[in-house]
Parts: C-alpha cells; structure tokens; sequence
C-alpha cells in the first residue's frame, strides 16, 4: 500500500478531491496516511479529520523554512509516506525539504506552466489577456513552480471573467487531473526524459 502525505494551507479542496480519488479506487493501492497544515486553524484539518484522515498542525512562526520542514519531515517519515502532495500549501518549501524527498513531492498550480507562476495566476491570467488558461500538476523542484510536469488541462478565458470565476472553473479541472496524476506517479508506469514526464500506461 502507497501512502500519501498532502500539506495544506487553507480550506483543502485538493486535498478532498484526493481523499475522496482514494476512496473511490480511482488512486489505487493507495492511502491518505497523513495532512499537515502550517495553519492551525486551517479549515482542511476539520476536513480531514471528518473523512478519518490523521491531520496534524505545524505552525511555523519562530521557526526557519528548514526547521520547519524538518518537522514536517520527520512526521511524513513516522508514517513512511512515499509521495508528498501539496495542496494549496502557501510556503515555499526549503532546498533541504526537496532533496529529502525529490522525484516525490507534487504540486497543482492554477496556470498553464511555465506561464503566471507564483500567486494570483488566474489575475495573471485575466490581467495578460489570455484566451486560455488552465492548470499544471508537476513534480517539485527548488524553484518555485518549475518541476517536469505531469499533467495540464486548458479552460478558456472568458470576456467578463473575474479572478473568482476563472479560479472556479480552474478548479474544476484541478479536481479531476490532481487524481490522474497522483495515480500514474504511484504505479512508476511513466519515465522522464529532460522536462517531459511519459505515460508507460
């Protein structure tokens, strides 16, 4: 059995989706053995918790990046995670953090990479004048929003959109794809050559 250790900052979208992919058998051979949050009262953790998931709060005040990744390292460790998500974590991780666990930590990023890194993409997005957008699921690396990656879906960028509207079609497909990724990365069915990730399904 796979374990999954997702890191959150906020409500967990993401991290339900997940939840729930494993649930349904559409993660298979998988468990949701952990979330962490750097935000005590991040509304994900309750979430978690309700669907039976362990979730625990690491607050990070006081502490440097690394000390802090440690922490969240050594917990991740205790429960012999083998892939790291991160869903709607808003910390950059430190360069010791990747390297603990590189080729095994994912992110989703609402923008087509390498376009609108960093935050507010679907403002970058709207603000740019893009017919489209979309989403990026990637493997981490020690540059912000840089990783191969995975997956990508594509949602068009309407006349009229707001950050909200585009945000929540974005996030329908951050739904659906975040699980695909997560199941081709656990089976090992794929191999990287340079930037591109391949499906051996």
């Amino acid at each position: 059995m796979k374990k999954i250790g997702i890191l959150i900052s906020g409500r967990g979208s993401n991290m339900l989706a997940l939840i729930r992919a494993v649930a349904d058998g559409c993660i298979p051979g998988a468990e949701i053995a952990i979330v962490i949050s750097n935000v005590p009262d991040a509304a994900g953790l309750e979430k978690a918790r309700e669907h039976g998931v362990e979730a625990v709060a690491l607050d990070h005040p006081g502490k440097t990046r690394e000390e802090h990744d440690r922490a969240m390292a050594a917990e991740l460790r205790a429960r012999e995670v083998d892939l790291v998500c991160l869903a709607g974590y808003m910390r950059l991780l430190s360069p010791w953090f990747t390297r603990e666990f590189e080729g095994r930590i994912l992110n989703i990023h609402p923008s087509l990479l390498p376009a609108f890194p960093g935050l507010n993409a679907p403002r970058q997005a709207i603000e740019y004048g893009v017919k489209f957008s979309g989403c990026t699921v990637h493997l981490v690396d020690e540059k912000l929003d840089h990783g191969p990656i995975i997956k990508q879906a594509t949602v068009p960028v309407r006349p009229g959109d707001t950050e909200e509207t585009l945000s929540a079609r974005i996030l329908t497909e951050e739904l659906r794809i975040y699980a695909e990724a997560v199941a081709l990365i656990l089976s090992g069915r794929f191999r990287i050559e340079g930037r591109r990730i391949i499906s051996e399904q």
